[in-house]
């Protein structure tokens, strides 16, 4: 191959690099494509001369920009690239890098363009995967970066799993690490406190509106944009909504094809998102949303909700797991069962068989040990969350019960035998959260099923010796009250992602049963996030109505309509 006359594959390296600079400048100046397909062409026919000496050289043609070029240049580079990567297979590193690079904003084709590149590499070297998951995670923007950064960067990471599948695992892993970092950032208070303020303002605003002077009438531009209302107040909730909303979108469109649901693919996915669920979210305190993942998944199918739920109540139950996850463990059962209204009423039955009767014989074990048993959250913790859950379950979901056949749902509520959970030494009302047991208190009272109020009375006289945390941070320290932590499942605030959640979301309705609330409910002034069912929720909810977004509404297709011919192979 020559240049100027001269064989520069002999030439010394200094020169090498200053040739390099010199067909930089020369692309910049937008010479003619005709131009690089030619070149390309003359580094293919010695590709296999091309050794660690010429890496200099290799990196500047890495560096030609022929992304959303001509469709020459496209086709000349993809066959560059395969002829590199099978000869020199020391460049695959570089080859790989060069492609995520092109992972931020860019169009559409261009994506296209970048992903038939990877699946070429791929063909030709089939370790690739191995080296592409370390350069995909060292390469994830900072998440302070813009949402459209961070959104087209999921995207494609998204669509790299569609057709290197043994990664799919790790990609997920890396995704939803990032994400809960994002949700933890941005607790509930503060996102519900943005929007108020976000209200507010739009309001004065609006006000004055017509006293302004008209210069400032480039205010219009506004109007262009999406309705602000459906863009988060809160800068980290609003990332974060736009990564929930591409990675449900994903979750729908690999779960479905031709419009119906894929048993197995839909298994292989819930498989992937369990592994990461146990090991990032269900460890995680303080995450608001991301856990909505496996919940939107699950509506996809009750199999799935129950394979769900069995998997919790293992973890609760195995006394070989570290409290501190059966607790949590505990809080998503509850929660899961009383907000997720694809659970019909025999499955919230079968798991609070479960539940109480593990209750009861927890109770027989503290009995038969003689040892006088106290209320002690540090020792009983799974077993208060356990007592919480059944309790936070029947606040949600005792009508439902009851509503087919009075008769047979009092009888079986009766069966519980959750008079004897509530007067046990261990005394569960004690350590509940004030809301579950006021709420618990007035309903087990209106059915005649259990009587707590005297327990009640006397647990306000000797108030529980802990420290109260308040939610945030991903570790809960020693010292405090376990219990005294969100439900994972507590209203979602995001507003674009949390119109797929909202048809599947029981929301706490307003109950006759309130009015029987004692009249002082001396209950330490409940907290925001721990009384949203006794406040009702149906203004949070509001907002979350309007138009589905379509699978990655926005400016980037999914991966099915994007990349159907490979999704749809395997």
């Amino acid at each position: 191959m020559e240049v100027d006359g001269r064989d520069f594959l002999n030439t010394p390296l200094v020169k090498t690099v200053r040739f390099g600079g010199s067909v930089a400048e020369t692309l910049a100046k937008h010479k003619l494509d005709a131009q690089i397909v030619s070149w390309l062409q003359e580094f293919r026919s010695c590709v296999t001369q091309l050794t660690k000496d010429h890496e200099q050289l290799i990196y500047t043609v890495l560096k030609l920009p022929w992304v959303g070029r001509s469709q020459a240049v496209v086709e000349e580079y993809m066959a560059f690239l395969g002829n590199l990567v099978s000869a020199q297979t020391v460049y695959l590193c570089a080859c790989l890098k060069m492609v995520v690079f092109h992972f931020t904003p860019n169009l559409p084709r261009n994506f296209d363009q970048c992903h038939r590149a990877l699946q070429l590499i791929t063909r030709y070297v089939p370790s690739t995967s191995r080296f592409l998951m370390p350069i995909l995670q060292e390469n994830f923007p900072f998440i302070q970066k813009s949402s459209r950064t961070l959104e087209c960067y999921v995207h494609n990471l998204l669509r790299v799993t569609v057709y290197i599948p043994s990664i799919r695992r790790d990609i997920l892993e890396v995704i939803i690490g990032k994400m809960l970092k994002l949700d933890v950032s941005a607790s509930r208070s503060d996102i519900e406190e943005a929007e108020e303020k976000a209200v507010q303002n739009q309001r004065s605003e609006e006000q004055t509106e017509e006293g302004l002077f008209d210069m400032v009438k480039d205010e219009d531009v506004q109007a262009d944009q999406p309705s602000r209302t459906a863009v988060m107040a809160h800068p980290v909730a609003e990332r974060l909504d736009t990564l929930m909303a591409v990675l449900m979108a994903y979750i729908k469109d690999f779960c479905h094809v031709n419009g119906s649901l894929h048993v197995e693919r839909t298994k292989e996915l819930y498989r992937d998102l369990w592994g990461v669920f146990d090991k990032l979210i269900l460890p995680t305190h303080g995450s608001c949303h991301v856990q909505y993942t496996l919940f939107y998944l699950c509506s996809f199918r009750l199999a799935l909700a129950e394979a769900f739920l069995d998997h919790l109540w293992k973890i609760l139950q195995s006394p070989s797991q570290p409290a501190i996850l059966r607790q949590a463990a505990a809080g998503y059962l509850g929660s899961f069962l009383a907000r997720a209204r694809f659970i019909p009423v025999v499955t919230v039955r079968a798991c609070l068989d479960l539940l109480v009767s593990w209750i009861h014989r927890y109770i027989d074990d503290q009995d038969k040990s003689g040892r006088q048993a106290c209320c002690d959250i540090s020792l009983h913790g799974p077993f208060y969350t356990g007592c919480q859950a059944v309790f936070y379950t029947l606040i949600f979901r005792h009508r439902a019960m009851l509503e087919g056949n009075m008769k047979k749902g009092l009888e079986y509520l009766q069966s519980l035998n959750l008079e004897r959970v509530v007067m046990c030494q261990l005394n569960p009302l004690k350590v509940c959260l004030p809301s579950v047991t006021s709420m618990f208190a007035a309903i087990t009272r209106k059915y005649q099923v259990v009587f707590c109020y005297t327990i009640i009375e006397r647990n306000n006289r000797h108030v529980l010796p802990v420290v109260r945390s308040s939610a945030g941070g991903d570790c809960v320290t020693t010292n405090t009250n376990p219990l005294d932590s969100f439900f994972p499942f507590d209203p979602y605030l995001l507003k674009r992602s949390g119109q797929l959640i909202e048809p599947f979301y029981q929301v706490w309705e307003e109950l006759v049963d309130t009015e029987l609330l004692p009249a002082k409910t001396g209950q330490q002034g409940l907290r925001e996030d721990e009384d949203d069912f006794l406040c009702g929720e149906m203004p949070q909810m509001e907002g979350i109505v309007g138009m589905t977004p379509g699978s990655y509404d926005s400016n980037i297709r999914s991966p099915s309509s994007v990349a159907s011919g490979i999704l749809h192979h395997h």
